[in-house]
């Protein structure tokens, strides 16, 4: 499966623990677990350790928004602002005839930039803030309110903050909090129990999350960084749980969901979007129809992730580590990994 010497290669780039899982025909053929969860501890990598995802979680939130735009909750091509009740995207000359759309927001193309130094982890000594204040920049994660400044499909510009207004616009919708329409619609159905967009969860069950580290192999600051906006990067969980996820997405394409997304709906996600040819809805794209790759890369403080899928030729890669190694991922470990992958299939 793959010809790399793993533990090695964690020595030279320096990564504490990692996991490791390929899918091919459909199903999980290997799964691997090295290194410890906390530098100078025994607290050994195993199927059950939960890494922080980061913007992993986007794929997720992509196929929350699916399953309820297949439930006539949400529509993808409505102005968010007719579901909206606590916030609303400010009205301005670039929203005039072009609205800002969940579909234009899952794919990064709304008009709307982050500002700079924007959405960085939780500071324990402050209170988690309300979606509503972090959007009007009345937080110190985003201090300047959110609004469009460019029109809708103009150009692509990845934002945390056009994820923040889909998490708040679920939460206004269902009326409940954005991890529990999670657990509802995906977490329960798939039997991801090693999933949660829960920060609380850390402190009750310490032992089973892994620590991030920097580049030089020390803890981070608070050891388990969170950050207040889930369904941009709010994600803990195990590549077995992706795989669940992966697997059912795969299943979609075919007709064949168990949460009961249609195909049509499923195959929207690895659609090029606004004309560009690299990013579907929470996905990035290369190649095209029977051979389209999906990839969702996760980068935080202490931690790096990929998943990668070839969802028509059900074949899949998924990376989870400890570490930012202080390099994109594919000039560290992780690319190292998804290229022997492509070498091996």
């Amino acid at each position: 499966m793959t010809d790399i010497h793993i533990e090695e290669r964690m020595n030279h780039f320096r990564v504490q623990g990692l996991s490791l899982l390929f899918i091919e025909q459909g199903h999980i053929s290997k799964m691997e677990h090295h290194g410890t969860l906390e530098a100078g501890t025994k607290r050994k990598v195993n199927a059950h350790s939960l890494f922080h995802a980061c913007s992993i979680s986007k794929f997720l939130t992509s196929l929350l928004v699916m399953s309820l735009v297949e439930q006539d909750y949400l529509n993808l091509d409505e102005d968010v602002n007719k579901k909206l009740i606590s916030w609303k995207v400010p009205d301005s000359r670039f929203t005039k005839h072009t609205k800002v759309t969940l579909r234009n927001l899952l794919c990064h193309q709304s008009g709307i930039v982050d500002p700079a130094h924007s959405f960085p982890p939780l500071n324990a000594r402050d209170a988690y803030p309300t979606m509503k204040d972090l959007l009007n920049g009345k937080t110190p994660y985003c201090k300047r309110a959110i609004e469009v400044s460019n029109e809708p499909w103009h150009a692509f510009h990845y934002s945390d903050a056009g994820y923040c207004i889909i998490q708040l616009l679920i939460e206004d919708v269902m009326q409940q909090p954005f991890e529990n329409s999670m657990e509802q619609f995906i977490f329960k159905p798939l039997h991801m129990e090693n999933s949660t967009f829960s920060t609380s969860m850390i402190n009750s069950h310490e032992k089973t999350y892994a620590c991030g580290h920097h580049q030089n192999g020390q803890l981070v600051a608070e050891n388990y960084p969170t950050y207040p906006y889930p369904a941009a990067c709010g994600l803990w969980t195990t590549p077995t749980d992706l795989a669940q996820f992966l697997l059912e997405f795969i299943a979609a394409i075919k007709g064949a969901s168990q949460i009961g997304i249609s195909a049509m709906l499923a195959k929207a996600v690895l659609e090029p979007q606004g004309g560009k040819e690299w990013t579907g809805l929470g996905v990035f794209l290369e190649g095209a129809q029977q051979e389209v790759e999906i990839s969702s890369l996760g980068w935080g403080v202490g931690f790096q992730c990929m998943l990668v899928a070839y969802p028509y030729l059900e074949k899949g890669f998924i990376v989870m580590t400890n570490t930012d190694v202080g390099v994109h991922q594919m000039q560290g470990i992780i690319g190292e990994l998804y290229r022997s992958f492509m070498n091996s299939t």
